[in-house]
Protein backbone atom coordinates (compact mmCIF):
# COMPACT_ATOMS: atom_id res chain seq x y z
CA UNK A 1 0.00 0.00 0.00
CA UNK A 2 1.26 3.62 -0.72
CA UNK A 3 1.03 6.59 1.00
CA UNK A 4 0.40 10.28 -0.58
CA UNK A 5 1.83 13.30 0.58
CA UNK A 6 0.48 16.58 0.08
CA UNK A 7 2.49 19.30 -0.93
CA UNK A 8 5.63 17.76 1.00
CA UNK A 9 3.63 18.57 4.02
CA UNK A 10 4.33 15.87 6.52
CA UNK A 11 1.00 15.36 6.87
CA UNK A 12 -0.23 12.20 4.48
CA UNK A 13 -2.97 10.38 3.46
CA UNK A 14 -4.04 6.87 2.28
CA UNK A 15 -4.89 6.65 -1.32
CA UNK A 16 -7.40 4.24 -0.90
CA UNK A 17 -11.09 4.74 0.03
CA UNK A 18 -10.26 8.98 0.64
CA UNK A 19 -13.56 11.30 0.00
CA UNK A 20 -12.86 15.32 0.18
CA UNK A 21 -15.46 16.37 2.96
CA UNK A 22 -16.28 19.34 1.47
CA UNK A 23 -17.11 18.27 -2.71
CA UNK A 24 -17.33 14.55 -2.06
CA UNK A 25 -15.19 14.17 -4.68
CA UNK A 26 -12.74 11.46 -4.73
CA UNK A 27 -8.92 11.25 -5.89
CA UNK A 28 -9.05 11.17 -9.85
CA UNK A 29 -8.34 7.01 -11.05
CA UNK A 30 -9.09 5.95 -7.29
CA UNK A 31 -11.61 3.94 -5.83
CA UNK A 32 -14.31 5.68 -4.43
CA UNK A 33 -15.32 2.89 -1.48
CA UNK A 34 -15.05 3.52 1.88
CA UNK A 35 -15.47 6.96 2.19
CA UNK A 36 -13.22 8.87 4.87
CA UNK A 37 -12.64 12.37 5.80
CA UNK A 38 -9.87 14.47 3.27
CA UNK A 39 -8.95 17.47 2.60
CA UNK A 40 -10.25 18.71 -0.96
CA UNK A 41 -8.57 16.79 -4.03
CA UNK A 42 -9.57 19.63 -6.81
CA UNK A 43 -7.06 22.16 -5.58
CA UNK A 44 -3.72 19.87 -5.74
CA UNK A 45 -3.65 19.44 -9.73
CA UNK A 46 -1.22 22.60 -9.68
CA UNK A 47 0.90 21.34 -6.98
CA UNK A 48 3.60 18.26 -6.31
CA UNK A 49 2.64 15.11 -4.86
CA UNK A 50 4.74 12.46 -3.12
CA UNK A 51 5.05 9.24 -3.08
CA UNK A 52 6.70 6.39 -0.60
CA UNK A 53 6.65 3.11 -0.23
CA UNK A 54 5.51 1.40 3.09
CA UNK A 55 8.99 1.10 4.69
CA UNK A 56 11.64 4.16 4.65
CA UNK A 57 14.12 4.23 1.75
CA UNK A 58 16.78 1.52 2.15
CA UNK A 59 20.77 3.09 1.77
CA UNK A 60 23.70 0.42 1.65
CA UNK A 61 26.85 1.17 3.80
CA UNK A 62 29.89 -0.85 4.45
CA UNK A 63 31.45 -1.18 7.29
CA UNK A 64 35.23 -1.20 6.89
CA UNK A 65 37.84 -3.44 9.53
CA UNK A 66 39.00 -0.44 12.49
CA UNK A 67 42.46 0.26 12.63
CA UNK A 68 43.51 -1.68 16.69
CA UNK A 69 46.19 0.36 16.55
CA UNK A 70 49.83 -1.11 17.86
CA UNK A 71 50.88 -0.95 13.99
CA UNK A 72 48.27 -3.84 13.25
CA UNK A 73 47.85 -4.60 9.77
CA UNK A 74 45.64 -7.43 9.28
CA UNK A 75 43.74 -9.31 11.51
CA UNK A 76 42.40 -13.20 11.23
CA UNK A 77 38.60 -13.73 11.60
CA UNK A 78 38.65 -15.99 13.96
CA UNK A 79 34.25 -16.74 14.04
CA UNK A 80 31.00 -15.19 12.22
CA UNK A 81 28.00 -14.67 14.15
CA UNK A 82 25.92 -12.92 11.49
CA UNK A 83 24.83 -13.76 8.19
CA UNK A 84 23.35 -11.93 5.13
CA UNK A 85 19.50 -11.28 6.21
CA UNK A 86 19.97 -10.91 9.54
CA UNK A 87 18.61 -7.99 11.01
CA UNK A 88 21.03 -6.52 13.63
CA UNK A 89 20.90 -4.19 16.53
CA UNK A 90 23.68 -1.03 17.28
CA UNK A 91 26.14 -2.92 19.60
CA UNK A 92 25.17 -6.24 18.74
CA UNK A 93 28.44 -8.73 18.19
CA UNK A 94 29.23 -9.24 14.29
CA UNK A 95 31.86 -11.64 14.35
CA UNK A 96 35.34 -12.13 16.36
CA UNK A 97 39.04 -11.28 14.93
CA UNK A 98 42.35 -11.45 16.31
CA UNK A 99 45.37 -9.47 15.31
CA UNK A 100 49.05 -10.23 16.02
CA UNK A 101 48.70 -9.46 19.44
CA UNK A 102 45.25 -9.82 20.93
CA UNK A 103 41.52 -10.96 20.17
CA UNK A 104 39.13 -8.41 19.10
CA UNK A 105 34.83 -8.58 19.47
CA UNK A 106 33.67 -6.41 16.61
CA UNK A 107 30.30 -5.03 17.04
CA UNK A 108 28.07 -3.26 14.55
CA UNK A 109 27.68 0.03 14.59
CA UNK A 110 24.45 -0.04 13.33
CA UNK A 111 20.79 -0.42 13.60
CA UNK A 112 19.29 -2.66 10.15
CA UNK A 113 20.05 -5.89 8.23
CA UNK A 114 22.91 -7.51 7.20
CA UNK A 115 23.92 -7.30 3.06
CA UNK A 116 26.72 -8.88 2.11
CA UNK A 117 29.61 -10.30 4.13
CA UNK A 118 32.89 -9.79 2.53
CA UNK A 119 34.51 -12.47 4.63
CA UNK A 120 34.78 -16.36 5.19
CA UNK A 121 35.61 -17.53 8.51
CA UNK A 122 39.68 -17.81 8.70
CA UNK A 123 40.22 -14.93 6.02
CA UNK A 124 43.06 -12.77 6.10
CA UNK A 125 41.56 -8.66 6.52
CA UNK A 126 43.14 -5.94 5.77
CA UNK A 127 42.86 -2.76 8.18
CA UNK A 128 40.39 -0.62 6.16
CA UNK A 129 38.84 -3.19 3.82
CA UNK A 130 35.34 -3.86 4.26
CA UNK A 131 34.50 -6.68 6.47
CA UNK A 132 30.13 -6.29 5.96
CA UNK A 133 27.67 -4.20 4.09
CA UNK A 134 24.42 -3.39 5.95
CA UNK A 135 21.13 -1.79 4.51
CA UNK A 136 19.87 0.78 6.78
CA UNK A 137 16.90 2.87 6.81
CA UNK A 138 17.17 6.71 5.44
CA UNK A 139 14.24 8.50 6.51
CA UNK A 140 15.39 11.50 4.72
CA UNK A 141 15.80 10.49 1.34
CA UNK A 142 12.43 8.40 1.32
CA UNK A 143 10.30 10.74 -0.62
CA UNK A 144 10.19 11.16 -4.21
CA UNK A 145 8.53 13.55 -6.85
CA UNK A 146 6.15 11.84 -8.87
CA UNK A 147 3.41 13.61 -11.24
CA UNK A 148 -0.12 14.54 -10.49
CA UNK A 149 -1.47 15.19 -14.17
CA UNK A 150 -4.73 13.68 -15.43
CA UNK A 151 -5.02 10.33 -16.26
CA UNK A 152 -4.54 9.70 -19.77
CA UNK A 153 -7.57 7.80 -21.42
CA UNK A 154 -8.15 4.25 -21.04
CA UNK A 155 -6.95 4.63 -16.63
CA UNK A 156 -9.07 2.34 -14.66
CA UNK A 157 -9.78 1.88 -11.05
CA UNK A 158 -8.32 -1.73 -11.78
CA UNK A 159 -5.42 -0.08 -13.37
CA UNK A 160 -4.46 1.96 -10.81
CA UNK A 161 -5.06 -0.93 -8.21
CA UNK A 162 -3.20 -3.51 -9.86
CA UNK A 163 -0.24 -1.19 -10.62
CA UNK A 164 -0.43 0.06 -6.78
CA UNK A 165 -0.07 -3.75 -5.84
CA UNK A 166 2.22 -4.66 -8.12
CA UNK A 167 4.13 -1.55 -6.31
CA UNK A 168 4.03 -2.39 -3.03
CA UNK A 169 5.12 -6.16 -3.11
CA UNK A 170 7.86 -4.84 -5.02
CA UNK A 171 8.82 -2.49 -2.24
CA UNK A 172 8.13 -4.56 0.55
CA UNK A 173 9.50 -7.78 -1.07
CA UNK A 174 13.57 -6.72 -0.54
CA UNK A 175 12.82 -7.93 3.35
CA UNK A 176 11.44 -11.35 2.48
CA UNK A 177 14.46 -11.60 -0.17
CA UNK A 178 16.33 -10.87 2.59
CA UNK A 179 15.31 -13.13 5.03
CA UNK A 180 15.34 -16.17 2.37
CA UNK A 181 19.06 -15.68 2.46
CA UNK A 182 21.60 -18.81 3.04
CA UNK A 183 21.84 -20.19 6.95
CA UNK A 184 24.23 -19.52 8.76
CA UNK A 185 27.30 -21.44 8.92
CA UNK A 186 27.75 -23.35 12.12
CA UNK A 187 30.15 -21.90 14.19
CA UNK A 188 33.12 -23.93 16.01
CA UNK A 189 35.24 -22.23 18.48
CA UNK A 190 39.02 -22.35 17.34
CA UNK A 191 42.24 -20.68 16.91
CA UNK A 192 43.29 -19.32 13.34
CA UNK A 193 46.15 -21.99 13.94
CA UNK A 194 43.57 -24.48 14.65
CA UNK A 195 42.10 -23.78 11.90
CA UNK A 196 44.70 -23.75 9.68
CA UNK A 197 45.92 -27.27 10.63
CA UNK A 198 42.36 -28.75 9.68
CA UNK A 199 42.58 -27.12 6.65
CA UNK A 200 46.02 -28.80 6.03
CA UNK A 201 44.63 -32.43 6.65
CA UNK A 202 41.31 -31.24 5.29
CA UNK A 203 39.65 -31.81 8.99
CA UNK A 204 36.18 -30.65 9.19
CA UNK A 205 35.78 -28.91 12.69
CA UNK A 206 32.18 -30.16 13.09
CA UNK A 207 33.69 -33.74 13.09
CA UNK A 208 36.17 -33.28 15.72
CA UNK A 209 35.31 -33.85 20.01
CA UNK A 210 36.39 -30.14 21.36
CA UNK A 211 37.91 -30.68 24.55
CA UNK A 212 38.87 -26.81 25.21
CA UNK A 213 36.02 -24.82 27.27
CA UNK A 214 33.26 -23.71 25.66
CA UNK A 215 33.25 -26.32 22.96
CA UNK A 216 36.47 -24.66 21.69
CA UNK A 217 38.21 -26.84 19.54
CA UNK A 218 42.22 -27.51 20.42
CA UNK A 219 45.51 -28.37 18.04
CA UNK A 220 45.48 -31.64 20.18
CA UNK A 221 41.94 -32.51 19.22
CA UNK A 222 42.93 -32.20 15.70
CA UNK A 223 45.99 -34.21 16.22
CA UNK A 224 44.35 -37.16 18.05
CA UNK A 225 41.42 -37.02 15.55
CA UNK A 226 44.22 -37.38 12.60
CA UNK A 227 45.47 -40.25 14.72
CA UNK A 228 41.95 -42.32 15.38
CA UNK A 229 41.45 -41.37 11.04
CA UNK A 230 41.46 -44.74 9.16
CA UNK A 231 44.47 -44.26 6.86
CA UNK A 232 44.07 -44.38 3.04
CA UNK A 233 45.40 -47.91 1.94
CA UNK A 234 47.45 -47.94 -0.82
CA UNK A 235 46.34 -48.38 -4.41
CA UNK A 236 46.64 -52.28 -5.65
CA UNK A 237 48.23 -50.96 -8.89
CA UNK A 238 50.88 -49.70 -7.06
CA UNK A 239 51.92 -52.62 -5.77
CA UNK A 240 53.02 -55.54 -7.69
CA UNK A 241 51.13 -58.85 -6.96
CA UNK A 242 54.33 -61.57 -6.36
CA UNK A 243 54.67 -64.33 -9.17
CA UNK A 244 54.40 -67.89 -7.63
CA UNK A 245 58.01 -69.62 -6.62
CA UNK A 246 59.24 -71.99 -8.64
CA UNK A 247 59.16 -75.29 -7.15
CA UNK A 248 63.36 -75.77 -6.31
CA UNK A 249 65.50 -78.05 -4.38
CA UNK A 250 67.71 -75.00 -3.69
CA UNK A 251 66.71 -72.67 -0.66
CA UNK A 252 65.56 -69.20 -1.42
CA UNK A 253 67.31 -66.06 -1.59
CA UNK A 254 66.68 -64.06 1.02
CA UNK A 255 65.36 -60.64 -0.34
CA UNK A 256 65.94 -57.50 0.96
CA UNK A 257 63.17 -55.98 3.52
CA UNK A 258 60.57 -53.51 1.30
CA UNK A 259 61.38 -50.17 2.11
CA UNK A 260 58.80 -48.40 4.10
CA UNK A 261 56.64 -45.71 2.53
CA UNK A 262 55.60 -43.02 5.10
CA UNK A 263 52.55 -41.38 4.27
CA UNK A 264 52.49 -37.90 4.18
CA UNK A 265 53.77 -34.73 2.51
CA UNK A 266 56.11 -31.52 3.40
CA UNK A 267 53.87 -28.60 3.56
CA UNK A 268 54.31 -24.73 4.22
CA UNK A 269 52.27 -23.14 6.88
CA UNK A 270 52.11 -19.40 7.18
CA UNK A 271 52.97 -17.57 10.03
CA UNK A 272 50.56 -15.35 11.92
CA UNK A 273 48.94 -14.26 15.15
CA UNK A 274 50.66 -14.13 17.77
CA UNK A 275 53.39 -16.15 16.39
CA UNK A 276 54.23 -13.20 13.77
CA UNK A 277 54.55 -10.78 17.13
CA UNK A 278 56.76 -12.99 18.44
CA UNK A 279 58.72 -13.03 14.94
CA UNK A 280 58.98 -9.05 15.17
CA UNK A 281 60.08 -9.15 18.74
CA UNK A 282 62.76 -11.73 18.85
CA UNK A 283 64.45 -10.34 16.16
CA UNK A 284 64.41 -6.76 17.66
CA UNK A 285 65.70 -8.81 20.86
CA UNK A 286 68.23 -10.16 19.00
CA UNK A 287 70.01 -7.31 18.07
CA UNK A 288 70.66 -6.35 22.38
CA UNK A 289 73.39 -7.45 23.84
CA UNK A 290 71.99 -8.86 27.25
CA UNK A 291 73.97 -9.97 30.48
CA UNK A 292 72.88 -13.28 32.39
CA UNK A 293 72.91 -13.98 35.83
CA UNK A 294 70.96 -16.76 37.69
CA UNK A 295 70.61 -18.15 41.38
CA UNK A 296 68.61 -20.31 43.29
CA UNK A 297 66.24 -19.73 45.97
CA UNK A 298 65.36 -21.51 48.74
CA UNK A 299 61.41 -21.75 49.05
CA UNK A 300 60.76 -23.47 52.37
CA UNK A 301 59.69 -20.30 54.35
CA UNK A 302 57.37 -19.38 51.24
CA UNK A 303 55.69 -22.92 50.84
CA UNK A 304 54.76 -22.33 54.59
CA UNK A 305 53.40 -19.00 54.31
CA UNK A 306 51.62 -20.04 50.84
CA UNK A 307 49.94 -22.92 52.68
CA UNK A 308 49.01 -20.34 55.72
CA UNK A 309 46.77 -17.86 52.92
CA UNK A 310 45.64 -20.63 50.84
CA UNK A 311 42.15 -20.82 52.91
CA UNK A 312 41.83 -17.35 53.37
CA UNK A 313 42.33 -16.69 49.21
CA UNK A 314 39.89 -19.69 49.07
CA UNK A 315 37.29 -17.50 50.71
CA UNK A 316 37.47 -14.83 47.96
CA UNK A 317 37.39 -18.01 45.44
CA UNK A 318 41.17 -17.40 44.50
CA UNK A 319 43.49 -20.19 43.54
CA UNK A 320 46.90 -18.96 45.64
CA UNK A 321 49.98 -20.23 43.62
CA UNK A 322 53.62 -18.73 43.59
CA UNK A 323 53.50 -16.62 41.24
CA UNK A 324 51.47 -13.51 43.24
CA UNK A 325 54.88 -13.91 45.41
CA UNK A 326 57.45 -13.21 42.84
CA UNK A 327 55.58 -10.56 41.41
CA UNK A 328 55.02 -8.79 44.30
CA UNK A 329 58.45 -8.97 45.62
CA UNK A 330 59.94 -7.79 41.98
CA UNK A 331 57.90 -5.12 42.55
CA UNK A 332 59.21 -4.33 45.86
CA UNK A 333 62.95 -4.78 44.62
CA UNK A 334 62.10 -2.64 41.89
CA UNK A 335 61.14 0.30 44.42
CA UNK A 336 65.14 -0.24 45.43
CA UNK A 337 66.50 -0.29 41.80
CA UNK A 338 63.90 2.09 39.51
CA UNK A 339 66.67 1.55 36.49
CA UNK A 340 65.14 -1.61 36.13
CA UNK A 341 61.87 -0.71 35.61
CA UNK A 342 62.53 1.83 32.62
CA UNK A 343 63.10 1.88 28.58
CA UNK A 344 65.51 3.66 26.19
CA UNK A 345 64.35 5.47 23.44
CA UNK A 346 65.27 3.87 19.76
CA UNK A 347 68.87 4.79 20.00
CA UNK A 348 69.26 4.34 23.50
CA UNK A 349 70.21 7.72 24.03
CA UNK A 350 67.62 8.74 26.96
CA UNK A 351 65.93 6.53 29.49
CA UNK A 352 62.40 6.73 30.48
CA UNK A 353 61.82 5.56 34.29
CA UNK A 354 58.09 4.13 34.43
CA UNK A 355 56.31 5.19 37.30
CA UNK A 356 54.25 2.04 37.04
CA UNK A 357 55.44 -1.31 37.98
CA UNK A 358 53.21 -2.77 34.91
CA UNK A 359 54.61 -6.78 35.36
CA UNK A 360 54.05 -8.96 32.57
CA UNK A 361 53.80 -12.53 32.72
CA UNK A 362 54.72 -14.95 30.03
CA UNK A 363 51.93 -17.97 29.40
CA UNK A 364 51.74 -20.61 26.39
CA UNK A 365 48.10 -20.74 25.07
CA UNK A 366 46.68 -22.29 22.84
CA UNK A 367 47.49 -19.24 20.13
CA UNK A 368 50.57 -19.41 21.23
CA UNK A 369 53.03 -16.95 23.67
CA UNK A 370 51.46 -14.37 25.13
CA UNK A 371 52.76 -11.69 28.01
CA UNK A 372 49.54 -10.38 30.00
CA UNK A 373 49.85 -7.37 32.17
CA UNK A 374 49.26 -7.13 36.16
CA UNK A 375 48.68 -3.12 36.19
CA UNK A 376 50.38 -1.07 39.34
CA UNK A 377 51.50 -3.75 40.71
CA UNK A 378 53.11 -1.51 43.55
CA UNK A 379 49.62 -0.35 44.51
CA UNK A 380 48.12 -3.96 44.87
CA UNK A 381 48.17 -6.80 47.67
CA UNK A 382 49.35 -10.67 46.77
CA UNK A 383 45.68 -12.04 46.56
CA UNK A 384 44.78 -8.29 44.56
CA UNK A 385 47.78 -9.74 42.26
CA UNK A 386 46.53 -13.54 42.35
CA UNK A 387 42.94 -12.40 41.43
CA UNK A 388 43.81 -10.48 38.66
CA UNK A 389 46.27 -13.19 37.60
CA UNK A 390 43.84 -15.80 37.56
CA UNK A 391 41.47 -13.18 35.46
CA UNK A 392 44.09 -13.10 33.03
CA UNK A 393 45.11 -17.14 33.13
CA UNK A 394 41.25 -18.04 32.12
CA UNK A 395 41.50 -15.14 28.88
CA UNK A 396 44.44 -16.92 28.04
CA UNK A 397 43.44 -19.90 27.84
CA UNK A 398 40.16 -18.89 25.96
CA UNK A 399 41.62 -16.94 23.67
CA UNK A 400 40.23 -14.00 24.83
CA UNK A 401 43.33 -11.32 25.91
CA UNK A 402 42.91 -8.00 24.23
CA UNK A 403 44.72 -5.54 23.67
CA UNK A 404 44.06 -3.71 26.86
CA UNK A 405 45.30 -6.92 28.66
CA UNK A 406 48.68 -7.49 26.63
CA UNK A 407 50.15 -3.87 26.14
CA UNK A 408 51.59 -1.67 28.64
CA UNK A 409 54.50 -4.19 30.06
CA UNK A 410 57.39 -2.52 32.16
CA UNK A 411 59.26 -5.44 33.36
CA UNK A 412 58.47 -9.34 32.32
CA UNK A 413 58.62 -13.04 34.48
CA UNK A 414 58.73 -16.28 32.71
CA UNK A 415 57.07 -19.15 34.18
CA UNK A 416 59.00 -21.49 32.28
CA UNK A 417 59.30 -23.96 35.35
CA UNK A 418 55.45 -24.94 35.00
CA UNK A 419 56.16 -27.23 32.14
CA UNK A 420 59.41 -28.13 33.09
CA UNK A 421 63.64 -27.83 32.97
CA UNK A 422 65.59 -25.65 36.02
CA UNK A 423 67.87 -22.74 33.94
CA UNK A 424 66.87 -20.68 31.08
CA UNK A 425 68.00 -18.17 28.91
CA UNK A 426 64.89 -15.87 28.60
CA UNK A 427 65.06 -13.43 25.42
CA UNK A 428 64.19 -9.31 26.11
CA UNK A 429 61.17 -8.04 25.44
CA UNK A 430 62.09 -4.49 24.19
CA UNK A 431 61.73 -1.93 25.15
CA UNK A 432 61.97 -3.74 28.33
CA UNK A 433 65.62 -3.72 30.05
CA UNK A 434 65.25 -7.03 32.21
CA UNK A 435 63.36 -9.90 32.39
CA UNK A 436 63.59 -13.37 34.65
CA UNK A 437 62.88 -16.80 33.77
CA UNK A 438 61.68 -18.98 36.82
CA UNK A 439 62.34 -22.17 36.85
CA UNK A 440 60.80 -25.57 38.60
CA UNK A 441 61.05 -26.35 42.23
CA UNK A 442 62.26 -29.02 43.37
CA UNK A 443 63.25 -31.12 46.47
CA UNK A 444 66.62 -31.08 47.12
CA UNK A 445 68.71 -32.00 50.20
CA UNK A 446 70.90 -28.80 51.75
CA UNK A 447 73.16 -27.70 54.46
CA UNK A 448 71.30 -26.21 57.24
CA UNK A 449 73.36 -23.76 59.57
CA UNK A 450 74.51 -26.04 61.51
CA UNK A 451 75.51 -28.51 58.80
CA UNK A 452 73.28 -30.52 59.06
CA UNK A 453 71.43 -32.22 55.87
CA UNK A 454 67.71 -30.96 55.65
CA UNK A 455 64.86 -31.61 52.64
CA UNK A 456 64.76 -28.01 50.97
CA UNK A 457 62.59 -26.69 48.24
CA UNK A 458 64.67 -25.16 45.73
CA UNK A 459 63.52 -22.99 42.67
CA UNK A 460 66.17 -21.16 40.07
CA UNK A 461 65.88 -18.62 38.52
CA UNK A 462 67.57 -16.99 35.41
CA UNK A 463 67.76 -12.80 34.59
CA UNK A 464 68.58 -11.25 31.14
CA UNK A 465 69.61 -7.66 31.25
CA UNK A 466 69.96 -5.29 28.38
CA UNK A 467 73.73 -4.66 29.08
CA UNK A 468 73.91 -1.44 26.65
CA UNK A 469 71.98 0.39 29.88
CA UNK A 470 72.53 -2.11 32.66
CA UNK A 471 75.81 -3.40 34.35
CA UNK A 472 76.07 -6.77 35.91
CA UNK A 473 76.40 -5.57 39.87
CA UNK A 474 72.82 -3.66 39.35
CA UNK A 475 70.88 -7.07 38.51
CA UNK A 476 72.96 -8.96 41.08
CA UNK A 477 72.25 -6.79 44.04
CA UNK A 478 68.69 -6.66 42.54
CA UNK A 479 68.07 -10.24 42.28
CA UNK A 480 69.83 -10.77 45.85
CA UNK A 481 66.76 -8.47 47.54
CA UNK A 482 64.01 -10.02 45.17
CA UNK A 483 65.47 -12.89 46.71
CA UNK A 484 65.53 -12.10 50.24
CA UNK A 485 62.14 -11.34 49.89
CA UNK A 486 60.97 -14.52 49.16
CA UNK A 487 63.11 -16.91 51.42
CA UNK A 488 62.12 -14.87 54.27
CA UNK A 489 58.21 -13.43 53.44
CA UNK A 490 58.31 -11.36 56.71
CA UNK A 491 60.48 -8.92 54.87
CA UNK A 492 58.13 -8.27 52.90
CA UNK A 493 55.59 -6.72 55.59
CA UNK A 494 58.60 -4.40 56.91
CA UNK A 495 59.12 -2.84 53.33
CA UNK A 496 55.43 -2.18 52.71
CA UNK A 497 54.69 1.57 52.43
Amino acid sequence: MSILSIGGRSSSLLLRGLRCVSCSSAPRSLSAKAPRAAVCWRPLRSRALHTSSCLAAKITIPFHMPDPGEGILEVVVNESHVKPGDRIKEMDLLCVVQSDKAVVDMTSPHTGVIKKLHYEVGDTVLVGAVLIEFEIEDDSANEQPVNDAEPGPGVTDENVSSSRAADSSADCGSSQEAGASSKLRDIIPASPAVRHLARQYRVDLKDVSATGKHGRVLKEDIVRFIGEEPQETTSSSHVPTPAPAATSAAPAASSPSPAVVVPGEDRVVAITGMQKTMVKTMTAANAIPTFGYCDEINMNALVVTRKQLKRMASERDIKLSFMPFFIKAASMALNEYPVLNSSPNADCSQLTYKAMHNIGVAMDTPAGLAVPVVKAVQTKSVLDIAGELQYLMKRGADGKLGMQDLSGGTFSLSNIGAIGGTYARPVLLPPQVLIGALGRTQVLPRFDEDDEVIKAHIMNVSWSADHRVIDGATVARFSNLWKQYLEQPVTLLASLR
